[in-house]
């Protein structure tokens, strides 16, 4: 049987996208003003992003390393000058991986995070050339709260993303929030085995897991990604894709988060970290000096990490 994640998808592609919201729990509460629309706003010239491109500085670029499998993973650390520079230059990136996979294989599969990582986004909805039809949509971690609370990393992504961009609906995995949090880990996981079986989502051959094109993340304060926190027990998971929190440090206490082989078996992974009170972090992830499982994030092909000056001033 499919999955209600699956079944939201099949309701959101069949529908008109400005509907009044549903108390069918299958279906997410999409609000009213949701439309396909090109954005407004004017798209980025290529001269004012290579502009803002050349003027970073590069901190360092780490000599490859040999992964668990064998395969050498490139490193990167950026350093901008502003975090207007940083979100220009994201925008850019991600953008240049979108027409990649999109030409390459019809599809562009990108997970983003909640907290800062979404407003570092802004700049993406000004890139005119982006094929948002072919996007897929999905959420590395979810708090399990209504889609419209404050705390949901849902409501975040749609109103400062989302409701500005025509991804299709049925191309934006929101979690089942109505359920447990163990029971919406496994709808999600369920979700995503069933994407696979269909062709939308890829397997890495040298871990079995789900292969995202792409994965945008931020950290917190005490080097968290996701919802894998320091010293918590599911920062050693290494069979689920997908796994419920229910004592997380950070209220609220109830989410459901994807697991580090998921992660790590991303194609590329984008960690954008900005302000000074993650500076002892940052630190400590790079250096590899302490607990932090930000330290722990790698990817199959290419790991590169967005850093304002604040936020690398330890280094």
């Amino acid at each position: 049987m499919a999955s209600s994640c699956f079944l939201r998808q099949i309701l959101f592609s069949s529908l008109p996208t400005n509907l009044p919201s549903r108390s069918d729990p299958l279906s997410p509460p999409f609000p009213k003003n949701l439309t396909c629309s090109a954005p407004s706003t004017a798209s980025l010239s290529i001269s004012s992003i290579e502009i803002l491109t050349n003027s970073r500085r590069k901190l360092s670029e780490v000599r490859s390393m040999a992964t668990e499998k064998g395969k050498q993973e490139k490193k990167k650390v950026e350093i901008f000058d502003t975090e207007e520079n940083l979100a220009v230059e994201l925008a850019k990136y991600t953008a240049d991986l979108s027409d990649k996979y999109c030409k390459e294989k019809g599809a562009f599969t990108v997970v983003v995070s909640g907290g800062s990582l979404i407003k570092s986004l802004r700049k993406l909805v000004e890139v005119g050339s982006i094929d948002w039809p072919r996007w897929h949509f999905f959420w590395v971690d979810e708090r399990v709260v209504p889609k419209h609370h404050e705390d949901s990393n849902y409501k975040l992504a749609y109103d400062a993303f989302l409701s500005k961009v025509p991804i299709p609906p049925g191309n934006v995995y929101a979690i089942n929030e109505s359920l447990s949090a163990e029971a919406a880990a496994e709808d999600y996981e369920t979700c995503l085995k069933h994407l696979v079986k269909t062709g939308v989502l890829r397997v890495s051959e040298s871990t079995g897991f789900p292969k995202f094109d792409l994965m945008l993340l931020g950290m917190g304060p005490d080097g968290h990604v996701a919802s894998l926190f320091p010293g918590h027990g599911l920062c050693d998971e290494k069979k689920r894709w997908v796994a419920s929190v229910t004592d997380s440090p950070k209220p609220p206490s109830e989410r459901i988060t994807f697991t580090f082989p998921v992660i790590n078996s991303s194609a590329c992974v984008a960690l954008v970290v900005c302000g000074s009170g993650k500076a002892e972090a940052v630190e400590a992830a790079l250096k590899k000096t302490g607990d932090v499982p930000a330290g722990c994030v790698s990817a199959e092909e290419e790991l590169v990490w967005f850093l304002d000056k604040p936020a690398c001033s330890k280094l």
